[in-house]
């Protein structure tokens, strides 16, 4: 059965998609386009000098095979490299091209992200190709960033203009531009902590090949503890997504239903398009028939195992709590008293100890240290419900990017003992 994103009109997804980007600031008013070229070889593709902000369907142009063009306005004057892309690759079907500030800065330092960040940046962009400067909308251009594309990349840097990137279809072209760009905001902000570190090709593929072995079971109707679960589940992932605390490709949310069961973000699908019937029903050793959980679900079992407390859990990649992952820098709570009460001692994770399917993830969080930083894989956060784990993230980051912030400013002074003891002996006793 098709999805109904197979299902929509090109109008409609570029429309969406471009909504999607200006809302997330990954480009300006005047700036970015976007294209489909659909079965019959025809380009549909955003308009030139239109409002990001406010584009409508009717505002999509359809430029045919024999270079006519239909719609209200002329079609992008990058129209050119969009073709020539399509030329060099015909496995391409969507182009998303844009200006978000990260991978801005990588191609006016003449330089790529290193996708080896993380598993899911490398799995879903590959790593990245250079473009020549060219003047936008020429020929010359079109050719520069074709040839790149026809070397085998699928995400190219433009040197001084930005990105393109292509894909199956825009969403895939989206996920990719999404995942590329915060690649680049990591390793930006990670470089005001220290080294930035990269992982193997082993480590890569110790995450890519992790299994979730479940058998297949039959759910019985949805209880109404279940329904509502669900509603905030799904409420909270896509709110998640907004504040730019989680990306679309990557990422788990959870919440425990009884014991022994609990609901869970299906894999690899859009996170902030779930719907309620998206989630995963998982019962001790199965899962809901039909349905592909996170690729995470056997951490998330583990902590719900060993700590009866936890009633939510998310594994996350924001930003600037994520650069703490990359580098050796240590990461204190021990900033406000706001963020000492919300997470306590925040411990770290050694890389690949979430994929093992014996559980050991479950021994680095507890009451006294809800939340972890997981090297090179963002973080950890648990609660005693679906809001206090989201309430933990968020501190979380906002406490990362704080600490970030004033390393440009001085040194970062943590609150010393004995202001610490005085918040455990109020709030914890």
């Amino acid at each position: 059965m098709k999805s109904d994103r197979d299902l929509a009109h090109p109008r409609d997804e570029i429309m969406q998609t471009m909504e999607r980007i200006y809302r997330y600031r990954m480009t300006t008013t005047s700036g970015g386009n976007l294209s489909i070229r659909d079965e019959a070889g025809e380009v549909w593709i955003s308009p030139a000098r239109i409002d990001k902000g406010s584009l409508t369907r009717n505002d999509i142009v359809c430029v045919k095979p024999d270079g006519t063009v239909e719609g209200l306005h002329r079609p992008s004057s990058e129209i050119p490299f969009h073709q020539a892309i399509y030329a060099a690759r015909p496995d391409i079907r969507a182009i998303v091209h844009a200006h978000p500030v990260a991978l801005v800065a990588f191609s006016i330092c003449r330089q790529v992200p290193d996708t080896r960040l993380f598993h899911q940046a490398h799995s879903v962009c590959g790593q990245p190709g250079f473009a020549p400067y060219a003047l936008p909308g020429s020929e010359r251009l079109g050719k520069n960033i074709a040839a790149a594309f026809q070397a085998g990349s699928d995400c190219v840097i433009l040197e001084n203009h930005g990105a393109v990137v292509g894909g199956d279809s825009l969403s895939h072209a989206y996920q990719r531009f999404e995942a590329l760009e915060f690649a680049g905001k990591t390793v930006v902000k990670a470089r005001h902590l220290g080294e930035v570190r990269c992982l193997s090709s082993a480590q890569l593929d110790l995450a890519q090949n992790r299994l979730v072995d479940l058998r297949p079971f039959e759910p019985p109707p949805a209880t109404v503890e279940e329904k509502e679960l669900r509603r905030q589940l799904t409420q909270f992932i896509r709110r998640g997504c907004r504040q730019r605390l989680l990306i679309s490709t990557e990422g788990s949310f959870s919440a425990r239903l009884d014991g022994e069961s609990f609901l869970i973000t299906p894999s690899q699908r859009d996170r902030e398009a779930l719907e309620i019937a998206d989630l995963v029903l998982v019962q001790g050793d199965a899962c809901e028939a039909g349905k592909r959980p996170s690729r995470a679900t056997l951490a998330h079992r583990a902590i719900y195992r060993r700590h009866p407390n936890v009633q939510a859990i998310v594994f996350a990649h924001p930003v600037n709590s994520t650069a703490f992952s990359v580098t050796d820098s240590t990461f204190d709570a021990r900033t406000i008293p706001e963020s000492y009460i919300f997470l306590r001692d925040v411990s770290r994770v050694p890389y690949g100890v979430q994929y093992k399917s014996d559980g050991p993830i479950a021994d680095f969080v507890s009451a006294t240290s809800p939340a972890a930083i997981l090297e090179n894989d963002g973080v950890l956060v648990t609660g005693t419900s679906i809001l206090d784990a989201f309430d933990r993230l968020e501190v979380l980051e906002s406490t990362a990017e704080a600490v970030i912030n004033a390393s440009a400013l001085g040194v970062v002074a943590a609150m010393p003992d004995k202001v610490i003891e005085e918040l455990k002996s109020v709030f914890f006793s």
